[in-house]
């Protein structure tokens, strides 16, 4: 069975592909079991189960959740952003929902004061200042979740910067401005009384976030999570298109020791199109009942 239970949409978040166009995409590839994971949005869901009948494919409820951790033992107690995925709950649960929506809110509001740090920015080098023009003009690019991408993009239209990479090095990594906090405790009560299970996202991703920000060693990483996750979550993904063969086998092993579940999954947000090109094994599928 081909499964990829990590899927980011336009709808949704920060895919570059309407749904439509991901479904039609993933039946030519042969997937059979599928899961939209959009950023701290459960928008997408009720079309993407809709699609997954037309194309006589299964469908897993998902979501991506951004959380704040913190662990006293490590990084001088300092937080530290981890990705957690949320599958197979109610996507009509209330406190859910209401939860959901504060956090996309909020989404709005940081875009403005990152706005407003990239104007100090610009004074300082001469460059035309953002006005609420600007700003209403970035929000009619987004389809799904609001943050500094969009930003990023518009800095290139511009002609500000050449590229993301000079956007994020130049301007938003300075100019940055918190995400409303998501505890792991918090996080995980949604979920599961939504009747849900959460997933520790992509562990080892040496690009993306992770526990890398701590350590690139397997032990070490998996320390923190017996020191304070394992009460808050019900798995791991082991398998992604950024973790090494050895983090897959280091955390498959970790997960049986533990008794957790496992997921995997591209991460794709069609840029490029991974949909489906990491191997995940039937047990995955299985574990949820789809075998």
């Amino acid at each position: 069975m081909k499964i990829d239970l990590h899927i980011h949409s336009k709808e949704g978040s920060d895919g570059k592909w309407p749904l439509e166009d991901i479904f039609s995409e993933a039946a030519r590839r042969g997937l059979k079991l599928i899961s939209i994971t959009d950023h701290d949005s459960i928008a997408a869901q009720a079309q993407a189960m809709e699609l997954a009948r037309q194309y006589d494919m299964l469908f897993l409820t998902g979501v991506e959740f951004n959380v704040t951790y913190t662990c006293p033992q490590y990084r001088n107690g300092k937080p530290f952003a981890l990705d957690f995925l949320g599958y197979g709950f109610d996507i009509g649960n209330a406190p859910l929902q209401t939860k959901l929506d504060e956090l996309r809110s909020f989404r709005n509001v940081r875009a403005k004061k990152i706005l407003e740090n990239l104007n100090r920015e610009f004074e300082k080098e001469g460059l035309r200042l953002f006005t609420a023009n600007d700003l209403e003009a970035i929000q009619a690019t987004v389809d799904g979740a609001f943050g500094r991408p969009h930003i990023a993009n518009y800095l290139i239209k511009e002609k500000i910067v050449y590229d993301r990479q000079e956007a994020f090095d130049r301007y938003l990594v300075k100019c940055n401005v918190a995400k409303l906090p998501v505890t792991l405790q918090e996080a995980s009560e949604l979920i599961r009384n939504a009747g849900g299970r959460l997933f520790l996202a992509h562990p080892a991703d040496p690009n993306g976030t992770s526990l890398n920000v701590v350590s690139a060693d397997p032990a070490r990483q998996q320390q923190i999570i017996r020191d304070g996750m394992l009460d808050y979550i019900d798995g791991i993904e082991c398998w992604h298109s950024r973790l090494s063969p050895a983090a897959t086998a280091a955390y498959e092993a970790f997960a049986k020791k533990h008794k957790l579940m496992v997921s995997g999954g591209t991460d794709c947000h069609q840029q490029p199109v991974l949909i489906g090109d990491v191997d995940v094994p039937d047990l995955v599928a299985a574990q949820f009942g789809y075998i």
